[in-house]
Parts: structure tokens; C-alpha cells; sequence
């Protein structure tokens, strides 16, 4: 549905059934999609060229649309290391695509779930691909909204983190209810009618993510409002993100 929101070709009819169905109700997904993966674009931009991190971690990779991170990466840093993480069978079809890098870095893929994380930091394909004695940037975009709380996400995140090093960094962004009720709960009640459970989490949860780390400015806004490169376009966006560097 994500691929569909974004003008690709890499999804089923259904998808596209499905995500016709939330735009009837919520016209601004598509605008939400494209400020998620230009957040990513920047962020990783930032990470590599600015703060120097040269090894990243992307859990909830989705369907290959280009510029992926490793793209985005090795293109400030041509030596950048990228693990992909995903748990979803059609993602890994379509891994090939994410491991097209630089001839100076190297890319992998591991089919895994943040759920689990340490079947994701014990997996060999991280191992041989990151060094973690060195700064890793933990990539979660558009990805805790799908975690429910009796999975707790915040646990998990912390535990991600807890095996990075310091000057490390967490990314991501996390859907926030819409401000209008009838179109959030329209939204919810597609999700999960399709088998997908989803939450929108308000700022201060969404910033509770990033407890014991330091929040890089401007701290946790709105997605299209970190540092943009041109004006944000939309009145509204519910869609929150954030860059915290671990101390």
C-alpha cells in the first residue's frame, strides 16, 4: 500500500484496492507517504555527510523505491555500510534491488522482525556487514505505529539501542492521529480490517522513543518540518520525527 501511495508498481491488486479505500477517506496519505520517505532522504543525508556516521541499520526497509538509504548514503559517503531489515516475504523478493551499492561500501539484507531484535543483532549478515564497536544509525521509519503497546515498542527500541555504541543515532518517524476523529478512526478501522494493526501515538509518546538520548534540534516536529530543504506544502500532517545521538 506504501508503493501504491508513492506513484510505484511493486504491490497486488489488493494493495491497490485496499489503499483506494483509504484515500476515499484520507486524501492526504499520499502527501504523508512522500513527507515520510523525503524525511528519510534527508535524515540519512544529515547522518552520513553531517555527523559522520558511515554504518546504518533500516528496520521496516518496505518495497525497494529509489533513492533507497544505501543511495542516499553512499552517495555522501561512498564507503557507508547499509543493513536492510524486514519481515515481510515480498520485500525479500525484492531485496536484489537493495543491494545495488558503491563499490567502496557494502549492503545486505536480513529477513527479520523488530519485534525480535535480538534475532536481528545476532544474525550473522549484520555481523559481517557492521562493525559495532563503531557509531550505527538505527533507522524507524514509519514502522512503531504497526507495533501495538502489549508488544511494547518502547522496550524494544531501547534494547535496539542498548547494543549500539555511544555516538550512535536513532531516526524515525511514527504516524500521530489525524485531527479529525471521524477520518482517524475510518483510517484505523481499513488498517485493520486488512489485517494490519495500526496506532497513532501523540508527540510527547512519539518523543518518549527517544528516552536517554540526545534529541538533535529542532527535536521531534512535524516530519516535513526537520530541517527541510523547501517550504513544508500541507497545513496538516500527522506525521511526527525525530534524530536523537546516544551520549
Amino acid at each position: 500500500m506504501y508503493d501504491y501511495y508513492l506513484g510505484g508498481k511493486t504491490h497486488y491488486e489488493i494493495d491497490a484496492t485496499s489503499a483506494e479505500q483509504v484515500l476515499t477517506v484520507w486524501p492526504g496519505v499520499r502527501a504523508w507517504a512522500r513527507a515520510n520517505r523525503s524525511f528519510m532522504h534527508r535524515t540519512t543525508r544529515w547522518l552520513a555527510a553531517e555527523a559522520g556516521i558511515r554504518q546504518f541499520l533500516d528496520i521496516g526497509t518496505g518495497i525497494p523505491t529509489e533513492p533507497n538509504l544505501h543511495q542516499i548514503a553512499q552517495e555522501a559517503v561512498p564507503e557507508a555500510r547499509v543493513v536492510y531489515v524486514d519481515n515481510d516475504p515480498i520485500v525479500l523478493n525484492y531485496a536484489g534491488a537493495l543491494l545495488t551499492g558503491t563499490p567502496e561500501g557494502r549492503t545486505t539484507y536480513l529477513h527479520g522482525d523488530v519485534t525480535d531484535p535480538r534475532t536481528i543483532l545476532d544474525a550473522p549478515q549484520l555481523r559481517h556487514t557492521l562493525d559495532l564497536g563503531e557509531p550505527v544509525a538505527l533507522s524507524l521509519n514509519a514502522l512503531l505505529h504497526f507495533v501495538p503497546d502489549d508488544r511494547r515498542p518502547y522496550e524494544l527500541v531501547a534494547r535496539l539501542m542498548a547494543d549500539l555504541p555511544r555516538g550512535s543515532y536513532l531516526a524515525l518517524t511514527h504516524g500521530m492521529p489525524e485531527s479529525n476523529p471521524e477520518t482517524r478512526d475510518a483510517v484505523t478501522r481499513l488498517y485493520r480490517s486488512s489485517g494490519i494493526y495500526v496506532t497513532g501515538r501523540n508527540r510527547e509518546q512519539i518523543t518518549a522513543f527517544f528516552d536517554g538520548l540526545e534529541l538533535v534540534e529542532p527535536g521531534v516536529v512535524r516530519a516535513d518540518r526537520w530541517r527541510p530543504e523547501r517550504e513544508p506544502e500541507l497545513e496538516t500532517l500527522a506525521l511526527a520525527g525525530g534524530v536523537a545521538r546516544k551520549g
